[in-house]
């Protein structure tokens, strides 16, 4: 209760990733306190408050400030260029780059304006080691499965080659091409093909190993 008061009446104030850590205490908060108070009355509520707000916070909810850095260095970069930088619910860093900015009908050669986009996302990469990257490639509906598959993978492949050659080690990307099966626009529009030929960019950062001795 106090948890959800204080995320609420601070939130004006608050960053996008305070806001998700607090979110991520106070539903642990709340768990903990429901269970303690099942296990031990009222000291056991207060106690597992305090245990639950701890774990929520951490599990799930934390967002490394390296990748907040990097997050806000890519809006910069992105800024005015309709490239969608967010952090996903299951904090990963996207970028969802559309056709305009990205490659021409049926091409997959990186576009001139896209290539500073990626000067900048590979800067990002190289400063924070510790990050994986997954590439996925889409198209709009035009065309036969047969063209647009193998198409997907390809612009996937030329943002990977390029970040590659700008520093990043290619063992720390994955790509993927999904066609024209996963569209987030109407394809029977101009407009809505527009869209729905993009890449899609992921940046997720590896938990670092345990340090604690086997028992």
């Amino acid at each position: 209760m106090l948890a959800t008061v204080a995320l609420a009446s601070g939130s004006a104030s608050m960053t996008e990733t305070q806001r998700t850590t607090a979110k991520g205490a106070g539903i642990g908060a709340v768990a903990g306190a429901a269970i303690g108070a099942v296990a031990g009355g009222g000291r056991g509520a207060a106690i597992g408050a305090g245990v639950g707000a701890g774990v929520g916070a951490i599990g799930g909810y934390v967002w490394p400030q390296k990748m907040e850095d990097q997050k806000r260095s890519m809006e910069q970069a992105t800024s005015g260029t309709g490239v969608a930088v967010t952090q996903t619910t299951d904090n990963q860093l996207k970028l969802e780059v559309p056709s305009d900015v990205s490659f021409d009908v049926g091409r997959a050669d990186i576009k001139p304006n896209f290539g500073p986009i990626l000067d900048k996302f590979a800067q990002g990469l190289v400063s924070n080691p510790a990050t994986t990257v997954r590439i996925v490639g889409h198209t709009d509906s035009s065309g036969t499965d047969a063209i647009n598959n193998p198409l997907s993978v390809n612009r996937a492949a030329s943002v990977r080659d390029y970040v590659v050659g700008h520093g990043v080690d290619t063992q720390r990307i994955a790509i993927d091409g999904r066609g024209s099966h996963e569209p987030i626009a109407d394809n029977s529009t101009d407009a809505g093909r527009v869209k729905n030929r993009r890449v899609e960019i992921f940046v997720t950062e590896r938990a670092a190993a345990s340090s604690a001795p086997a028992r």
